[in-house]
């Protein structure tokens, strides 16, 4: 599992002395616009307030460090805004118009929403007007507690200001100095969180981003320009280290599945034997977990030839480790002298005790070849009947009529082992249910085990043989279901030379 490399804290501007404090005393140098209400309860910020001389030096003496690069972003990009508007002025077109200068690439992105969760939004603690990148005003919603807090925490909501002074809820984390932004953090696991802190405890912001904020602020150096800067740091920081979770967790699938994968499709153990063997996975739907087809096949010392292929219903770890499970039990019970009925019973005894749920079942397919390989048992659990294809003859199902029920379906079942003659020169195919289910063209009929006899039949007359008639079998059943499958394909196959 790949190991995070912890990220440096970006010091706001007004901590490393780049960006003034806010004035508590003379009161802001511009002049204060009232806020105003949209439709929806979000408080507009700073619709009328107008920038003055002072200010715009100021900002551009703040454009420094991590908050301030984007800062200086900001305005760089209001002055080219006003260029490609003068230029389109120029041409005739109006900003937008495909041919005119300044025509977007791409839509605006939302307008930010920022709620602010403190014991009186209204009192110590006031929001100063925020503005966008694009020098759209930002909507703000408070909440006096974590009751109203969780009311107004909506899907487009942004970001979180929380104000750590807030009573921490009441439980046996009460003592704890960030229990309220613990909470707040499970409670909002996809928002991004700036915590709000006063001046002399630098050491409890800091903590609070160890604890899982993007970054914090000092209650009176708070100023728009700040805010504006850290929000859209933290709600990229967050969307950034989003991404790199989900890129962690798919690794981490992957991982699984190669595991899973070496336990439901082993290696053979053939040595001795004349047969060849090939097989042939396709898991369904892209990037899928594998599912529970499983198979394996071993040689006993008496010669015998033992082939197995199943499935475990549904899709998923569970079915998978399941699917695992069976065929590793398979195989210790085959090499025990185990065969027929009394291997499934005990198969089945396996997966009641195994399963997750009483209504997962596995089908089940086995063959057992004599050593001079010309006759074999064969037991069905609820699976498809191999296919035999022999010099000569066209190719077809093997017998089906005595097919017993799944595994885990009926407790005290039996399986029959029926007796079938193979001759000198054959191969016979194992396969799971997906190879037979998926759809034909716009019709949306299933392709069904005669269709499948069919095509075989006219890729055994093309030459194909081995693994390259298992690859064009698997890939004329996707193309026909025009794209991936629904269902995991597992196909395999024995041949014997004459």
């Amino acid at each position: 599992m790949p190991v995070p490399v912890p990220r440096q804290r970006a010091i706001p501007a007004v901590e490393s002395g780049q960006a003034p404090a806010a004035s508590s005393g003379a009161g802001p140098s511009k002049e204060e616009a009232p806020r105003r209400a949209d439709p929806t309860g979000n408080t507009l910020a700073g619709d009328t307030g107008r920038t003055t001389a002072a200010q715009t030096n100021t900002v551009n003496s703040a454009a420094a460090g991590p908050l301030g690069t984007a800062a200086a972003t900001a305005t760089a990009g209001s002055s080219a805004t006003a260029g490609v508007t003068d230029a389109a002025a120029r041409t005739g077109l109006p900003v937008g118009t495909p041919g005119a200068v300044g025509t977007p690439a791409a839509a605006p992105s939302p307008t930010l929403t920022l709620l602010v969760i403190e014991d009186d939004p209204g009192g110590s603690t006031v929001v100063p007007e925020l503005l966008d990148s694009a020098g759209r005003p930002i909507r703000v919603r408070t909440a006096r507690n974590l009751t109203e807090a969780e009311r107004l925490l909506t899907d487009d909501v942004h970001c979180i200001l929380l104000d750590l002074a807030l009573p921490a809820p009441s439980g046996p984390a009460a003592d704890d100095e960030l229990a309220v932004l613990k909470h707040v953090l499970e409670l909002a696991p996809r928002h991004a969180v700036l915590a709000l802190t006063a001046s002399g405890d630098a050491e409890r912001g800091a903590e609070a981003v160890r604890v899982g904020a993007q970054d914090y602020l000092f209650r009176d150096e708070l100023d728009s320009r700040l805010l504006s800067r850290a929000l859209r740091y933290a709600v990229e920081r967050k969307r950034s280290d989003t991404a790199e979770r989900r890129l962690a967790e798919g690794r981490l699938r992957a991982q699984e599945n190669r595991r899973l994968e070496r336990g439901l499709l082993p290696t053979p153990l053939l040595e001795g034997s004349s047969l060849r063997f090939a097989a042939r996975y396709r898991p369904g739907r892209s990037r899928a977990l594998l599912g529970g087809d499983f198979y394996d096949t071993v040689r006993t010392p008496d010669g015998t030839v033992h082939a197995m292929i199943g499935d475990v219903c549904g899709h998923g770890p569970d079915e998978a480790a399941l699917g695992v499970e069976l065929r590793i039990a398979w195989r210790a019970l085959t090499l025990a002298g185990l065969c027929g009925d009394e291997l499934l019973g005990t198969l089945q005894q396996v997966l009641e005790h195994e399963r997750s749920d009483d209504e997962i079942f596995a089908t089940l397919c086995t063959v057992d070849i004599a050593p001079d390989g010309r006759r074999a048992g064969l037991c069905l659990a609820g699976h498809p009947s191999p296919l035999i294809a022999r010099p000569g003859r066209p190719a077809k199902l093997l017998p089906y009529d005595n097919n017993g029920p799944a595994l885990g379906l009926l407790p005290g079942a039996r399986w029959p082992r029926m007796q079938v003659e193979l001759g000198a020169e054959w191969s016979l195919m194992l396969y799971t249910d997906g190879l037979i289910e998926g759809r034909v063209g716009d019709s949306g009929e299933r392709l069904g085990q005669d269709g499948m006899v069919n095509m075989v039949r006219r890729q055994l007359a093309e030459g194909l043989r081995g693994e390259q008639l298992l690859r064009a079998a698997v890939n004329e059943v996707r193309d026909l279901n025009g794209g991936e499958l629904t269902d995991d394909v597992a196909v395999v196959l024995l041949d014997r030379m004459g």
